[in-house]
């Protein structure tokens, strides 16, 4: 009863929110085109016939695109046909590099994913015809699941997780959030942690399948290109990465530049480059604001490195070099002796640590890891990753020496490899 009512209000207030969801796309749209273009896919109107009898995976961004590249490219090894669905252009544009051969061929294709109205889903699912629905990482839309349950396609949640704050805020109250989640079909999680929450809130057809993220492709070039520069950038300085950092957090970065620089210079020794990668691309300006005010020399990689990584502008004496490009972390974190991952400074929680590990860099965060509990849980027992509490313990961390942890990394990316094959697997016992 409670869950049918919260549908039907659901359901009425698309009426005034689309509006103002068209609105923020075409402002979006502004700063990036791609945002406003080709909006009929999201009202399920496509210009091209789609895949038919397809796996369909809903990867809303570039993070949980990446994080699907394994599973996808196994799965179209063997002949399957593929429908992913976006929300950002980032995660669409990364299909589309990924997949272009396969885009031409009609084996897959990369559309907007449809607006959350249950009509919009009917026309999709009358488009394509999947023989199963995976949303990727925590994607909870209430017309979507209940409208693939209405038409016979399973959907499952695959790579979740449920994290330890949002558990126990939904196990509050109405618990609309977990009835919902009880319309899936099943999920394919992290972790035993996570098949239990998930069981405990009354979904079935539970599978543990581990972290996909760890089964990723690692861009060769960029690390190519990375190898190559590194000398001419750190004119034999430390190289610390700080990988997206978040707008609460950009004052407390700036203080530990700040702070170790000033530590240096006043020693006679030579200061840490730090590569400042802010999350958001809207933060970039902000980010070099900031910097210049702590009184430290920036330089941002639009103005030192040509796009194809060609040539190399003066930086010596330089403090802080702002990662201000896309698609390229794995560049940065290259360059990196080791890396602090950011968000986790602030309640919203620690970005992915696995990327800084697959390229054996060791790994310093906030106290806010909930986010990332799978695998940082089994990464600090590893002792690949550390938290830290506050700016201080961080400050004086990146005061000691970079210890070379490459042995422990490689027997920790070992142990939790091959969640794509363990998955797939998974999809077809649910098919």
């Amino acid at each position: 009863m409670i869950l049918n009512l919260f549908l039907l209000l659901y359901r009425i207030l698309w009426v005034p929110l689309l509006p103002l969801i068209l609105i923020y796309l075409w402002r979006r749209g502004k700063r990036d085109p791609d945002y406003s273009r080709y909006i009929a896919e999201r009202f399920g109107f496509y210009r091209q016939p789609l895949p038919q009898d397809a796996l369909w995976f809903h990867a809303v961004s570039l993070g949980e695109t990446r994080s699907a590249i394994g599973l996808i490219k196994l799965a179209l090894a063997r002949g399957d046909k593929i429908v992913l669905t976006h929300f950002t252009p980032a995660g669409r544009r990364e299909a589309e590099q990924q997949f272009s051969a396969e885009i031409a061929a009609g084996q897959l294709a990369a559309i907007w994913v449809p607006f959350d109205m249950r009509w919009c889903y009917r026309r999709f699912f009358r488009a394509c015809r999947p023989k199963i629905g995976l949303t990727l990482e925590v994607e909870i839309w209430p017309a979507m699941i209940f409208a693939a349950k209405a038409v016979g396609v399973p959907l499952y949640m695959c790579n979740s997780i449920y994290g330890t704050g949002p558990f126990a805020r939904d196990s509050r109250g109405l618990r609309l959030r977990q009835r919902i989640i009880k319309g899936f079909s099943g999920a394919f999680v992290k972790s035993e942690t996570q098949a239990e929450r998930f069981a405990s809130v009354g979904l079935e057809n539970i599978t543990v399948t581990g972290e996909l993220r760890f089964d990723q492709p690692v861009p060769r070039a960029l690390i190519d290109s990375a190898d190559r520069l590194c000398p001419a950038l750190a004119s034999g300085r430390e190289i610390v990465t700080i990988a997206s950092g978040v707008e609460g957090e950009e004052q407390l970065f700036a203080q530990v530049v700040k702070d170790l620089v000033g530590k240096a210079r006043n020693n006679n020794q030579p200061a840490p480059l730090f590569v400042y990668v802010p999350r958001a691309p809207e933060r970039f300006d902000a980010v070099v604001d900031g910097l210049n005010q702590a009184g430290l020399y920036v330089l941002r990689r639009s103005e030192v490195l040509d796009p194809n990584f060609e040539k190399v502008a003066q930086t010596e004496g330089a403090d802080v070099l702002v990662g201000d490009s896309l698609g390229e972390m794995f560049f940065y974190l290259a360059l990196a002796d080791r890396v602090v991952v950011g968000g986790g400074f602030t309640p919203r929680g620690a970005h992915n640590i696995i990327e800084p590990l697959m390229l054996m860099k060791p790994v310093l965060t906030g106290p806010h890891t909930w986010t990332i509990e799978y695998p940082f849980a089994e990464a600090e027992s590893a002792g690949v990753a550390v938290s830290l509490p506050d700016q201080a313990a961080l400050i004086a961390a990146l005061s000691q020496p970079t210890t070379s942890n490459v042995e422990r990394i490689e027997a920790f990316l070992a142990e939790h490899g091959g969640a794509s094959v363990r998955t797939l697997a998974a999809i077809d016992k649910a098919i």
